[in-house]
């Protein structure tokens, strides 16, 4: 009987196992590969280097400051997605109500993730534009002529400038999400805390928090990993470099692109590749670790 069961399993699941390890593990494991020549990527001769692609990025001091964006926003990104998109889901569906007009403000908040990357990163462009942008228009008419900037040509803002774009288009995904774990939520307790006199921060501190822990990790693992990203809109609203101030916002997926296609070096561009890989496993398995709590069943 153990055998015939496996007899009936096997076969459905080898179909998977073999799309997964052709389009997934083989891509991985010959990155890897790669990583450990010199090739340029057009060439049929790929000279073996070993580590050596690894051991220069570690004295590569432009990659070290990609590196450090990237932890930068590691830090920025999550804080604010989340606690901007935990506050809207709160004001619009804990306890099962929410504030006038919480379904008109659910479609507004969730319409920039309609919109693709790219698309986003060039309407930026035109909002962060120093002549005619929306941005500097609008401080100009309220009378803060001063705290106008060439937000993305100074190296000071520019990194800040997309991080701002990236939180304003992930925030409606995320407060999707945490409305959906919200409403699971038996209106009971809420009831309940009412009657005791707790007031909807300490609803929100003391039942909606514990009881969606789970789904800020989850939430908390994808900002994260793309923090560690950041490709699309770094190259969209930079050019990938092009200009002085641009270098101030390169990070590594885009310092890896670079690698790969502006100077042919192939094998330290996959290195690159092979490490922000590792990374974004550590970060995974550590948000995991560092975040558990015991969790509560309803």
């Amino acid at each position: 009987m153990y055998f015939n069961k496996y007899r009936v399993i096997i076969p459905f699941l080898l179909p998977a196992l073999i799309l997964y390890g052709v389009f997934v593990l083989y891509p991985y494991a010959r990155a890897f590969y790669i990583s450990l020549t010199s090739w340029s990527g057009v060439s049929s001769n790929m000279p073996f280097v070993g580590f050596k692609n690894y051991t220069n990025l570690l004295t590569d001091g432009r990659f070290l400051d990609a590196l450090t964006r990237n932890g930068q926003l590691l830090i920025v990104l999550p804080l604010g997605t989340i606690l901007i998109a935990l506050t809207f889901a709160a004001l619009f569906t804990q306890g099962g109500t929410g504030i006038l007009g919480s379904g008109f403000y659910r479609v507004v908040y969730f319409f920039p993730q309609v919109i693709s990357a790219v698309i986003v990163g060039i309407l930026f462009q035109y909002v962060y534009n120093p002549r005619y942008g929306l941005l500097n228009s609008t401080l100009e008419t309220i009378g803060l002529d001063n705290l106008t900037r060439t937000w993305l040509g100074d190296p000071s803002t520019i990194l800040w400038a997309i991080a701002f774009v990236f939180i304003w288009s992930a925030v409606g995904f995320y407060m999707v999400i945490f409305i959906a774990s919200m409403q699971s939520i038996p209106t009971s307790f809420y009831e309940a805390a009412v009657l005791d006199g707790a007031t909807r921060w300490r609803q929100f501190r003391d039942i909606t928090l514990p009881l969606m822990w789970e789904t800020i990790r989850t939430a908390l693992i994808y900002i994260g990993i793309q923090a560690l990203d950041m490709f699309v809109l770094v190259q969209v609203m930079t050019g990938g470099g092009s200009t002085s101030a641009s270098r101030n916002a390169e990070v590594v997926a885009v310092y890896m692109y670079i690698e790969a296609f502006g100077k042919s070096r192939w094998g330290a561009a996959a290195a690159v590749g092979v490490i922000l890989l590792i990374l974004t496993m550590l970060l995974s398995v550590v948000i995991m670790r560092v975040t558990k709590r015991e969790t509560y069943e309803y």
